[in-house]
């Protein structure tokens, strides 16, 4: 039933992102290849998935979130393109195919990149709110996502502390699941405690999910994950294994399943996919 779920959200989220492609009539025709090839790779759809999610928890009906939905994908990916640089994690592989640099070079890669974080706000602003458009853009920013690519960078090489590395995470991957599911309940007009409810459940699946991908780089499949495993070795970086070991990081990571679901305690069954999905993200092998 969640993978049934996931994958209907899923084909919407992909749906809406090529009939905004098509908008694009002005750009060079490189440039919609390069963002195609990247946009369209597969990928779990997860923050698409959520955002649309937490709509529907609120109202019932997922459209109020489906700008969020694309905007969200749109600068996942455009972070996936860059994190594969030389300059960063210089991997040849993602979702099973040759990275984006791998086909089309350095400098169109980083142009892709960079077109799909501009015209995600683009996209976003056909919500018509704009807290969302802000809260979206804090994610993405300095103290967000591209902070923690900053502070996982510098800490190359370092064994960074239990709480520092939260901090890492909650920034480098965190701060954009906890606003795909904000961007979505905010937009269904969700009340202050609705609200309260799913940022809490965000914020703890956003943790599981980091946790399980740290997991899945010692223990996880090159076939299933679509990329070369033990790159965060490879590359010194502190994970949770790495810190508390394999038995240990999974404990953590069933306590923020457990939180996750405890958050949800105010919703009955409309909120049941939001259950299905924490525990999915730890047992996942991709």
């Amino acid at each position: 039933m969640l993978q049934q779920w996931l994958k209907e959200k899923g084909q919407k989220t992909e749906q809406a992102l090529d009939a905004h492609l098509t908008t694009w009539t002005g750009a060079p025709e490189l440039l919609v290849d390069a963002v195609r090839y990247s946009l369209f790779a597969g990928g779990k759809r997860l923050r698409p998935a959520l955002a649309l999610g937490a709509a529907e928890i609120i109202l019932g009906d997922d459209r109020p979130a489906l700008p969020a939905a694309c905007a969200l994908e749109m600068i996942h990916t455009y972070s996936l393109i860059h994190d594969d640089l030389p300059a960063m994690d210089n991997d040849d592989l993602r979702r099973g195919r040759p990275t984006l640099h791998k086909v089309h070079g350095d400098a169109i890669a980083i142009l892709a990149g960079d077109a799909l974080l501009t015209m995600a706000f683009d996209v976003l602003a056909d919500a018509n709110n704009i807290a969302v458009v802000k809260e979206v853009a804090q994610a993405a920013g300095g103290a967000g996502m591209v902070g923690g690519q900053v502070i996982d960078l510098q800490s190359e090489g370092q064994h960074l502390e239990l709480d520092a590395l939260r901090r890492l995470h909650s920034c480098k991957t965190g701060a954009l699941i906890r606003v795909a599911v904000r961007a979505g309940a905010i937009l269904a007009g969700a009340t202050t405690d609705q609200l309260d409810a799913l940022t809490r459940y965000g914020e703890q699946i956003g943790l599981a999910f980091q946790i399980a991908d740290d997991i899945l780089d010692v223990v996880g499949t090159e076939e299933n994950l679509g990329k070369p495993i033990g790159s965060d070795i490879a590359n010194d970086k502190s994970t949770y294994p790495a810190l508390l070991g394999l038995d240990k990081s999974r404990q953590l990571a069933q306590q923020a399943v457990d939180a996750a679901l405890e958050a949800l305690t105010p919703f009955k069954q409309e909120a049941d996919m939001f259950r299905q999905l924490a525990p999915y993200i730890v047992e996942r092998d991709k």
